[in-house]
């Protein structure tokens, strides 16, 4: 064997694990017994979680993993075996809350890079409270330029009114954001989405 033969073969190795790797950190959403969203983790985690018998396979993706005695299915949607009994979780009030409800986007402006921050619609000075129904996504330009003003002294205008948002009894705000986006998880998650 070469070793241009012996590299090739090191680097395609190097990739299978590194692909393997990605799949197996990729997320995985868990349901409780009665089918209600319950968190997310991680496919080596849900895996582990179905051969010890502690979850059932709802839903699979299009990855295989293979290993030495065979191959496997990737779960992308798992069901505990039992049921968990957890108490309702409230959305906590946060700078992270608040940007996942408004997808990370500035509400004045409409952009969505680095350095977003929160605004206070009708400012603290003026008796504004930080509260869900006041607090939205601003950038940093943005909020320089309305300083100390509300939207319409400025001549601002919001893409939408905040509001406390929508949430699941026991899953996190931002980790139900991004579950949202998994379009073949949507069907077990809006069922159980409410509003205020």
């Amino acid at each position: 064997m070469k070793d241009g033969d012996r590299r090739d073969d090191k680097t395609a190795a190097s990739l299978r694990k590194h692909r393997c790797a990605s799949v197996l950190s990729a997320n995985v959403l868990v349901l409780n017994h009665n089918y209600e969203p319950l968190n997310l983790t991680s496919v080596r985690r849900a895996i582990v979680l179905i051969l010890k018998g502690r979850a059932e396979v709802v839903k699979h993706n299009d990855s295989v993993i293979r290993y030495p005695s065979g191959e496997m299915a990737v779960p992308s949607v798992v069901r505990l075996s039992q049921y968990a009994r957890r108490p309702p979780v409230r959305v906590k009030l946060s700078k992270k809350s608040i940007l996942a409800r408004d997808n990370y986007t500035c509400q004045y402006c409409g952009y969505s890079g680095p350095g977003l921050t929160v605004d206070h619609v009708i400012p603290r000075e003026r008796g504004g409270n930080s509260d869900w129904d006041n607090l939205v996504c601003c950038c940093v330009k943005c909020n320089i330029k309305k300083g100390n003003r509300t939207p319409e002294e400025a001549n601002m205008h919001l893409q939408k009114m905040p509001r406390r948002p929508a949430y699941i009894p026991h899953m996190g705000y931002s980790k139900l954001m991004i579950a949202l986006k998994q379009e073949e998880w949507r069907e077990f998650l809006l069922p159980f989405v409410r509003e205020r």
